[in-house]
């Protein structure tokens, strides 16, 4: 059943999240949350020869226990004509419950049957785990597509393209912007990159130009996705933000 109506492209919601570190700066950070930090990271701190100071810049906003997600980009395509139409949207702000908030509505309202699918890139290792694990945080009731204890893999209604590139090999992982360059898929340029997330949104207030990054990069994924599945792309006058 969930193979099948994976096919069905309108019942997939495309994702791409942007996280930051709770807090900016390492020594704004209380003692209490900077010693477990420190617990976590402390293997990688020895392999990479780095203190937890300086790996709170790296990983900070990558682990969910210590980061928040400002913002939730999403995707759906849609019948029009002979070809589709890709809507584009994203749910960002300062307040991360409401962040959340919003985007579970979404998922209750339009994605909550086993015939619904959610597709990231990296999602199975970030994106997904990451939202529930806000979500848990928050107090907010995890949306039936997302709560996934105790499923069999085959029930479990998650895509992820970068485990459909690797084709089984689990070794490495493949960014979305190196997939888009050698696979031949036009991507906008951006003056950010996930790198500078963190950088914008506490020095520079940008959100909005996080945002704008956020659902550039849901467009890849969807465009990724297509090409992975022997799809044509979508033309540029097929996608419009809502």
């Amino acid at each position: 059943m969930r193979q099948d109506s994976a096919r069905d492209l309108s019942r997939i919601l495309f994702l791409d999240i942007e996280t930051v570190p709770q807090e900016y700066t390492w020594n704004t950070l209380d003692p209490k949350t900077a010693q477990l930090f420190s617990d976590k990271t402390r293997f990688e701190q020895e392999r990479n020869g780095k203190t937890a100071e300086e790996l709170w810049s790296e990983r900070g906003g990558i682990l969910a226990e210590f980061g928040k997600i400002v913002c939730i980009g999403v995707g759906s395509l849609h019948r029009k004509g002979e070809g589709s139409e890709l809507r584009v949207t994203s749910f960002h702000g300062p307040n991360e419950y409401d962040v959340l908030n919003r985007f579970a509505d979404l998922l209750n309202r339009h994605y909550n049957t086993d015939d619904h699918w959610l597709c990231a890139h990296n999602g199975k290792e970030f994106d997904f785990p990451y939202i529930a694990r806000r979500c848990i945080v928050n107090r907010i009731e995890l949306p039936r597509i997302l709560d996934i204890g105790g499923l069999k893999p085959w029930e479990v209604g998650h895509l992820d393209t970068m485990n459909m590139w690797s084709f089984g090999d689990r070794k490495a992982y493949t960014s979305l912007a190196l997939l888009t360059h050698i696979l031949g898929i036009p991507t906008p340029k951006d003056d950010i990159t996930g790198a500078d997330v963190a950088r914008v949104y506490y020095e520079e207030e940008g959100l909005e130009r996080i945002a704008r990054y956020c659902r550039k990069d849901v467009v890849a994924t969807v465009q990724l996705y297509l090409r992975l599945t022997g799809k044509a792309a979508l033309p540029s006058d097929s996608i419009t933000e809502v």
